[in-house]
């Protein structure tokens, strides 16, 4: 059985290398978040290594338990940071050891790898996470048919085209596996594809 965890550390680095090396102005790119340039997804992945539990549990009590409140509070402010603190922070052992609560090294890994896509398919680049964690979070989310994220997989046969994974039965929708996860994240793509909401 692959140890996901592990795999949260080759993604996250593979983020910051890819940021460390493009032009200044790919940090005010739009994502695949609505809203977000890629400084606010790389400062909301990075939550981890900047807050403690007890800076994590004041900001939810401020924003009345709603945490995409909190974190688009935390995202618009530490968006702001230099990027060699954001690099520093995808990098640090703490956020690649951590796990969300509930969420288990599955939750960790989602959190790693579908946020590595609001940035690298937006800017038209391949996955920086590795083959198998694709995978390991299509299957992750795909095995709760899109409850995750609100998508309605009814009737749709999803096909990656650089690995043999697939799933479901009727219209089919292709691509490669990280376009495939970020529709089944309930993105859009840069070409218009979505998945239709449930």
């Amino acid at each position: 059985m692959t140890d996901l965890q592990s795999l949260v550390a080759p993604t996250c680095d593979g983020l910051a290398t890819l940021l460390a090396t493009a032009p200044a102005e790919t940090w005010d790119a739009p994502s695949l978040c609505a809203g977000w340039q890629v400084r606010h997804v790389v400062a909301h992945v990075t939550m981890p290594a900047r807050l403690t539990p007890e800076q994590f549990g004041a900001g939810m009590a401020a924003a009345g338990g709603d945490f995409t409140a909190f974190s688009d509070t935390v995202a618009a402010r530490d968006a702001v940071l230099p990027p060699a603190e954001h690099l520093d922070a995808l990098r640090s052992p703490r956020l690649h050891a951590w796990q969300p609560p509930g969420g288990g090294a599955a939750g960790a890994l989602s959190h790693a790898v579908i946020h590595s896509l609001d940035v690298t398919v937006a800017l038209g680049r391949p996955s920086v996470a590795p083959a198998e964690a694709v995978v390991a979070v299509l299957d992750h989310l795909a095995a709760a048919d899109g409850a995750h994220f609100g998508v309605d997989l009814t009737g749709v046969r999803l096909e990656a085209t650089d690995t043999d994974w697939s799933r479901g039965s009727g219209d089919v929708v292709r691509a490669d596996g990280g376009a495939l996860l970020a529709l089944l994240s309930g993105r859009t793509l840069p070409d218009g594809r979505a998945l239709r909401r449930g």
